[in-house]
């Protein structure tokens, strides 16, 4: 992992220990530097997240890579009890601070620590590309849902315009470093979060890995022209 005054990044390899120690480096002024990156599509995106999860009063939703628990929040407003789970001490002290009122826990998407089938659904928004196994979470949230339940992955993922993919792709490696220096807490991550966004799969790719991994019906919508997707899919019987 490379090191710098201003602070660490992790390498694209996504060690476990690496990710958490760079989040705990963002995590005093993360929120509002993700608005600021974004220009403010992140509110829309945890919206249309709680929107495609379809929850229900009384049912039980999991938040993992919930962060300091702003998109949990989130999933709150539908009356679901909604409870986050995060790797980063770092960002869980902050939500603790800031919303006291929501769940959250210290968790790694590889080792949940909840029993089998505890949740009607399950979301992961931005944090299943930091995973250094990506099938095995897929799995592990699928263990944790009831056969039925829903899924929705969240995350940043290939524009559909040739033109408008160019200059995105441009703004992540050129701009947001430059932008994330004059708001985050700790700038150099966020050349690690722009190196991870380019390397991610694309819809139909992330699409067939969720099929893979005991999750039926995989459908995703493109938003904002396709920097972000969701991607949902029901529980099968067994995996």
């Amino acid at each position: 992992m490379s090191r710098t005054p201003q602070g660490q990044r992790a390498n694209l390899d996504k060690q476990p220990h690496e990710v958490a120690a760079m989040f705990d480096g963002v995590a005093a002024r993360y929120d509002l530097t993700n608005t600021v990156l974004s220009f403010g599509q992140d509110r829309f995106w945890r919206r249309a997240t709680r929107a495609a999860l379809d929850l229900r009063p009384g049912e039980r939703v999991l938040d993992v890579g919930a962060g300091t628990g702003v998109s949990t929040e989130e999933l709150a407003q539908s009356g679901a009890y909604a409870v986050g789970a995060d790797l980063s001490l770092g960002m869980l002290r902050v939500g603790k601070r800031s919303r006291p009122q929501v769940p959250l826990l210290a968790g790694d998407a590889l080792r949940l620590p909840f029993a089998d089938a505890s949740f009607d659904a399950v979301t992961i928004s931005f944090a299943l590309r930091n995973v250094n196994d990506t099938d095995a979470a897929l799995r592990e949230l699928a263990r944790v849902t009831r056969p039925g339940g829903r899924l929705v992955v969240c995350e940043f993922s290939t524009p559909v315009n040739p033109v408008f993919r160019t200059a995105y792709l441009s703004y992540l490696m050129r701009s947001l470093p430059s932008v994330a220096r004059a708001v985050s807490s700790n700038p150099d991550a966020y050349v690690y979060l722009a190196e991870s966004i380019r390397a991610w799969p694309d819809q139909p790719a992330l699409a067939a890995r969720i099929g893979a991994a005991g999750w039926g019906r995989v459908a995703w919508r493109n938003m904002s022209g396709g920097i972000a997707a969701l991607h949902r899919a029901v529980r099968v019987q067994t995996i």
